[in-house]
């Protein structure tokens, strides 16, 4: 890895070339009415880059086939998965590219995953899910341990919807086997404090499953760092197509019987790589992987960077610009009485979250606040964000929350303009 060091603030924001960012982005020069739309609806899915597009197309042009043949294509295809494979590693900080695998979506990768953990389970052992997860890293958990009769506890949250530590601490017994948790939260942008979690969960024998979807577009993903044995995202969140991926140990992934066909291979990592591949999404994968690095390789100003340490620039500057995006949000709501905010609102706090934001009108249903922003061509959604758990904990059920998020390619000016349309609502 190269060794740089780390731009200063001033240098990300002078290099962070926002207009050139939103270039690559075709989507976002779409129009509504007299203005281009404003895309904040990206925690449901970002818009992608040109080069994914371009990656996409060019995978069905030049080496649409299926896996392990001896012909042009297929090794064409095949040199790219596992290009891909070395590219998510880098992007989760991982050292064994055959520790990463793809799948249709981080739900159905995380049902197949919990059934096979569930076998390693017995009568009287626990788990321990969080509220604050979207549903995916809940009901998948849920549903294993009725069928394993094991017992499901709690991780339970605050008001300003953070964890409470101190509880789950009580929590956690010999027992436990198994604590699944959110690196942040979909619906309300809390990053959570992973560090002391999963050294706890360690310290009593349990594994650990970090839901990082939510949190891949806005910061660094680091396993080393974070610890845990299964990490899972989703490329569609972070400029990429609608493929889900999952990191494991290795002496995990290599231990766990995978529900698969007889003649698919018993190593890693197709072992659970269940079935025909949606290889050109994977491709779309690695393009938006090596898009992100491209843009730490632009704002460092050094092209010459390895992937890895690209994406270290990239997520320093993400992190910057997308503070300044959560602080200039915050400062208009609050102006706004007629509006409930939902989580971290001290702005002294915002490393601790993602400009992802719910918001409640007093009055106004949230899907009736979601048409006027839509109306005035702001793009965001309503409901419960799949994020059950939480909002059934903050009692916003069936009407739910209006959910705003903001991407790095997203500007102060259309922060400014979501506020005014806001205001008008309010």
């Amino acid at each position: 890895m190269t060794a740089t060091a780390a731009p200063s603030e001033e240098h990300f924001l002078a290099r962070y070339d926002i207009a050139a960012i939103r270039r690559q982005f075709p989507a976002l020069a779409q129009r509504h009415g007299d203005r281009e739309a404003v895309f904040f609806d990206g925690p449901a899915g970002s818009q992608v880059p040109e080069r994914v597009i371009e990656a996409i197309g060019d995978y069905l042009r030049t080496m649409n086939a299926n896996h392990g043949g001896v012909f042009a294509t297929s090794v064409c295809s095949d040199a790219m998965l596992e290009e891909a494979h070395r590219a998510a590693a880098d992007f989760v900080g991982a050292d064994d590219p055959d520790c990463c695998y793809f799948g249709g979506n981080m739900t159905s990768l995380t049902f197949a995953l919990s059934r096979a953990l569930a076998k390693t389970w017995s009568p009287g052992d626990e788990i321990i899910v969080s509220r604050l997860d979207h549903d995916a890293n809940h009901t998948p958990w849920v549903m294993a341990a009725r069928d394993a009769g094991v017992t499901v506890k709690y991780l339970e949250i605050r008001a300003d919807c953070t964890f409470a530590v101190d509880e789950y601490l009580k929590r956690l017994s010999p027992r436990t086997r198994l604590v699944a948790v959110g690196c942040a939260s979909n619906a309300v942008g809390t990053v959570n404090r992973l560090d002391e979690i999963v050294a706890a969960a360690h310290a009593v024998g349990a594994k650990v499953f970090c839901d990082a979807v939510h949190f891949a577009p806005h910061r660094r993903i680091d396993v080393g760092s974070i610890g845990c044995d299964l990490l899972a995202c989703s490329a569609y969140k972070f400029f990429g197509p609608h493929v889900g991926m999952i990191w494991g140990r290795r002496e995990l992934l290599e231990s766990l019987a995978a529900y698969k066909v007889r003649p698919a291979p018993n190593d890693l990592p197709g072992k659970w790589m269940t079935g025909t591949q949606n290889h050109e999404g994977i491709a779309g994968t690695l393009a938006a992987i090596d898009y992100l690095a491209n843009l730490g390789r632009t704002v460092q100003g050094d092209r010459s960077l390895d992937r890895r340490t690209a994406l270290d620039r990239a997520f320093e500057a993400i992190f910057q610009h997308e503070q300044r995006l959560a602080v200039r949000f915050q400062a208009g709501v609050d102006r706004l009485p007629q509006f409930q905010s939902f989580g971290i609102t001290g702005v002294e706090r915002f490393h601790e979250r993602v400009p992802t934001f719910s918001i409640r009108h007093r009055t106004l249903p949230s899907i009736e606040v979601a048409r006027r922003l839509a109306a005035a061509g702001v793009y965001a959604w309503h409901g419960n964000f799949y994020a059950l758990p939480l909002t059934e904990t903050l009692g916003v059920e069936p009407a739910g929350l209006v959910r705003i998020g903001m991407l790095h390619y997203n500007t102060l000016e259309e922060v400014d303009y979501a506020l005014e349309v806001l205001r008008t609502i309010a």
